[in-house]
């Protein structure tokens, strides 16, 4: 870990934070000027650093506008007197982490500066994890049009809708359009829209200032803010709540927020990319999303295909994601024969991309030999195509992979069984430890939303869960509904109504 620097004019301060943070067995470097510490930026860089706002000769401000130009992901912390707050907005508007007021606690000090320290080594590792894996792979025609649309957007700050089903690389997508544009040098800063509180999410975005609300004990930089001329990627966009979508709407408009508490208005030079997989056209009609916003993210909406799309990437993908767990588990690759990848290019993986690479993880560690056959996938993947089951949930994202997983609870994607038109007519009766299956898939498919912070499980886990029931019924009375509700115990006018909201086909009045 590189050291943290201290630039200070005053002796006293940086001795007193010298030794603060020796104890915490953190380096330190010290320079009495800014021009010293510019310097030395030619050769070497800090982890953080830590500058006084107003030295002699070069100003902190200077420094600060000199290491963001530099190296942007170096924290900095600025040191102010409290007649010199007007200051500290300028330092936050030039990219400051954060602010130490004078005379200043050293432990709330040393809190901060570990704060930043951290953040500091998370983007180093989300930059070093970023420049070992290669963009996006497909060699597809779908895909090939995606690679265009990136090229051709690639000197562009225009705003980017992307939209696709789950798994399907959004944020891969984010990130190459942040990589080729003119803010590559700049922050890319994420956030999961969905995945947040909604009482916690305008602070993500915006900020809050100190005593803002109960908990906020310093003021802290929202995302907007951390993004500073660069880009900031909202997933699941559609999920945000409504009050909010205002406020974003008032930023992508002019360019201006205020932090959650604060009066002084801060500008924000960020280009905004969005992506969803909802249909934010149906959102807008059902009046869940505004439709001024909709036209403001959807200048340039780029659609990316479904695994189904694009089947011949599925032996690359495959092979990539074989490698990767190999590494990853200091084994040897696994290799996958040529029947199970006809196999495996032939699932409808409703998890697209990452439901594959999940599969592959649970090769690396479950499948018994160097060559993987048919046989040797997931038993709940093999018996389903057998017996014509295979999934069909548009809502479905695999769980985390988990080495402890049976085949039946892996990540390979298994989950509540609907009906299939190409099921035989008669149904086996099930033994207690296959109920128990599927109430064990069921069981993983919530964790599995509820970890990725899907909205409206129980509506989605109910309607897969109906829809099963009816069409089960539907193929025991050969389409006949009236009959299909007595053998479910509902009333006819609930099964008709149901058939209707669901969509079934093929149901017909006894």
């Amino acid at each position: 870990m590189k050291p943290i620097w201290i630039v200070d004019d005053d002796e006293s301060i940086r001795w007193v934070l010298e030794k603060a943070l020796a104890r915490e067995n953190l380096t330190t470097k010290s320079f009495s000027n800014a021009r010293d510490a510019i310097e030395a930026l030619q050769t070497n860089t800090p982890q953080v650093l830590v500058s006084d706002i107003r030295m002699p000769g070069a100003s902190g401000l200077e420094l600060l506008q000199t290491v963001k130009a530099k190296f942007p992901g170096v924290p900095v912390i600025i040191i102010t007197a409290f007649s010199d707050l007007d200051s500290a907005v300028a330092a936050f508007q030039g990219g400051a982490f954060e602010y130490l007021a004078k005379p200043f606690d050293v432990d709330k000090a040393v809190e901060l500066i570990r704060r930043a320290l951290e953040e500091s080594l998370r983007e180093a590792n989300v930059e070093q994890a970023s420049s070992e894996t290669p963009e996006i792979l497909g060699q597809a025609p779908a895909m090939q049009d995606v690679f265009r649309a990136i090229g051709r957007l690639s000197q562009s700050n225009v705003t980017v809708l992307i939209t696709g089903e789950s798994g399907t690389g959004k944020e891969l997508v984010a990130r190459a359009l942040h990589k080729h544009s003119p803010r590559a040098s700049q922050p890319f800063i994420a956030l999961n829209t969905a995945a947040i509180p909604k009482d916690l999410l305008e602070s993500e975005l915006f900020g809050h200032e100190r005593g803002a609300f109960t908990g906020a004990q310093a003021s802290r930089r929202g995302r907007f803010e951390q993004a500073e001329g660069g880009t900031l990627f909202l997933d699941e966009i559609g999920d945000m709540p409504f009050d909010l979508q205002t406020r974003l709407l008032r930023v992508l408009s002019d360019g201006h927020f205020y932090r959650v508490g604060g009066h002084q208005s801060l500008k924000a030079n960020v280009r905004v990319i969005a992506a969803t997989h909802q249909n934010l056209e149906t959102r807008v009609r059902e009046g869940l999303f505004r439709e001024d916003l909709y036209h403001r993210l959807n200048v340039i909406r780029l659609r990316l295909p479904s695994l189904r799309e694009r089947r011949e990437d599925i032996p690359i993908l495959t092979r990539y994601f074989l490698g990767q767990s190999a590494k990853q588990l200091g084994v040897e690759s696994k290799r996958v024969s040529d029947n199970a990848m006809r196999f495996m290019s032939s699932l409808e993986l409703p998890g697209n991309v990452r439901q594959l690479e999940n599969l592959c993880n649970w090769i690396t560690v479950m499948a018994p030999g160097q060559t993987v056959e048919i046989k040797d996938l997931p038993q709940d993947l093999v018996s389903g195509r057998e017996q014509g089951t295979q999934l069909e949930s548009p809502a479905h994202r695999p769980v985390a992979f988990d080495p402890h997983f049976s085949a039946a609870t892996s990540g390979s994607g298994a989950a509540l069984a609907p009906y299939a038109e190409t099921a035989p007519a008669a149904v086996p009766a099930q033994g207690a430890s296959e109920r128990q299956s599927w109430i064990s898939l069921l069981e993983t498919e919530a964790a599995s939303m509820l970890s990725n912070g899907d909205a409206d499980v129980m509506d989605v886990l109910g309607r897969q869960f109906e829809s099963a029931l009816i069409k089960i019924a539907l193929r025991h009375t050969h389409g006949r509904k009236n009959d299909a509700a007595v053998r479910l115990g509902i009333g006819r006018n609930t099964i008709t109504r149901k058939i209707q909201e669901l969509g079934i086909a093929g149901a017909k009045d006894d």
